[in-house]
């Protein structure tokens, strides 16, 4: 059997060529004039899938986009393990940030500069490559399964539906997730916890129609100053969430278990230094791994309204929006925070003005085992591969179906991610460590080998 690491630098450039053509495709699920990309997209991850080794491999439609599935039981007394990843991504607008072109990827220092490239094409493919391995080698100690959709970027929307309505052909020990990142590649980590996510637009209407700045302004209300207001009430002085009834659920952690968090490597000049901020701000009380990791927050994703093109135009708009975004913490409920915010944003609103809050979507915060045969089995791959013992983190971004999973399928989740905190994710210049990709491959069959060893 050849060595997985030879078997990688052997076939180094054919894995990246393969990652790039897959990268090309712009697979932007939230934008409907991509939606032959993703469909191209969920047809060239099926066909990669067949190639490596995959049987039953099936484009599946959903109300949506499709969903990829594939499968390799060689035994059905091993255990089974379930990948899931995802295939479409953000999309790359403002297009002008980037130094290079979002969907032709290029590599600088090292590292892939695509959109997707470490969320999550780049980690996802790791999978597929890692079992092509297997399959050559004769070294599948498991029965594998892959789930790859297309929406998880929009919330996962179709999912939940094809997920109850293939309990059977989903079956599994463990499900496995490279969506995630590593403290460093000095420093290997395994996230045990992920933030919830509540998702809003609201909607601020002043006149019935956009007015002269001159003619009406000081006389009525302006949408924008009014959105403005309201959006920073939502924090006190303390950059406290002010929505009544927000933390009633938050879990608090013990002194002991906050002082464990904080024991990973962390540099807040290096954190400033690489964001470009002199100072950094939250909740006071609270470090910024806990700020990150273990607190929820409220963000303002975007916000619009009057004019916003070249040159000057003097109007009061009639109309200002604004998308928000809240992570969750474990016991916080998403159904129940959304309904939060809507209460409590439209009661502030002034009367000069009409507020709307248009629900988008969510997902629930969950924690994942520490103790599981799954999580010790990531735990020695990674030492093997890095020769450090990893830590384990919890992770301030969400992957709403893992609770779905666990819900629906009775699944636990190991989080094996590979990308870092630097990689630009939804932001312009996205990237992907070259090393970071290839590392990934040798690590995922170490996975599956000790996986099945602690499984007996």
């Amino acid at each position: 059997m050849q060595n997985i690491k030879e078997y990688v630098e052997a076939n180094k450039q054919r894995f990246l060529d393969e990652l790039f053509d897959l990268l090309r495709l712009p697979s932007v699920s939230a934008d409907p004039k991509f939606k032959g990309d993703v469909e191209k997209t969920a047809d060239f991850v099926a066909q990669k899938l067949r190639e490596a080794g995959a049987d039953n491999v099936e484009v599946c439609p959903t109300a949506g986009n499709p969903i990829v599935y594939g499968e390799k039981i060689i035994d059905p007394a091993l255990p089974t393990v379930l990948t899931y990843g995802h295939y479409d991504v953000q999309p790359a607008d403002p297009y002008e940030l980037w130094d290079t072109p979002p969907f032709e990827p290029t590599v600088r220092d090292g590292k892939i500069y695509a959109r997707g490239s470490a969320d999550d094409k780049g980690q996802f493919y790791m999978h597929v490559k890692a079992f092509e391995y297997m399959i050559k080698n004769d070294a599948l100690a498991c029965n594998i399964k892959f789930m790859i959709e297309g929406e998880e970027e929009v919330g996962s929307v179709n999912l939940g539906t094809f997920v109850k309505e293939n309990t059977e052909r989903l079956k599994a020990d463990v499900i496995v997730i490279s969506d995630t990142s590593m403290i460093s590649m000095e420093q290997p980590s395994l996230e045990t916890g992920l933030r919830g996510l509540s998702y809003v637009e609201v909607e601020v209407t002043g006149p019935n129609r956009d007015l002269h700045s001159g003619v009406y302004g000081g006389a009525v209300a302006n949408p924008a100053t009014i959105l403005a207001k309201l959006i920073a009430s939502l924090h006190d002085e303390n950059n406290h969430i002010a929505i009544p009834g927000f933390y009633d659920d938050v879990v608090e952690l013990t002194a002991e278990e906050r002082k464990a968090l904080n024991e990973a490597p962390f540099d807040i000049e290096e954190y400033k230094t690489d964001l470009g901020i002199q100072n950094i701000w939250g909740e006071k009380g609270f470090t910024t791994l806990e700020r990150t990791g273990i607190r929820p927050t409220l963000e303002v994703n975007g916000i619009w309204g009057g004019y916003i093109g070249e040159g000057a135009k003097t109007v009061l708009p009639s109309k200002a929006n604004a998308k928000i975004s809240m992570r969750l913490v474990p016991n916080q409920n998403s159904h129940r925070i959304t309904e939060l915010f809507k209460k409590h944003f439209e009661s502030i609103a002034p009367d000069y003005v009409k507020v709307e809050v248009k629900p988008h979507h969510g997902g629930e915060p969950v924690v994942t085992p520490t103790d599981s045969i799954a999580y010790k089995a990531a735990e020695r791959a990674l030492h093997e591969t890095f020769g450090v013992q990893p830590i384990p983190t919890r992770g301030g971004g969400s992957i709403p179906i893992v609770a779905l999973f666990e819900e629906v399928l009775g699944l636990k989740t190991v989080l094996l991610g590979f990308g870092l905190d630097s990689d630009n994710l939804h932001s312009p210049n996205e990237k992907y460590g070259i090393e970071n990709y290839l590392m990934g491959i040798s690590t995922i069959p170490l996975f599956h080998k000790y996986y099945a060893e602690l499984s007996k």
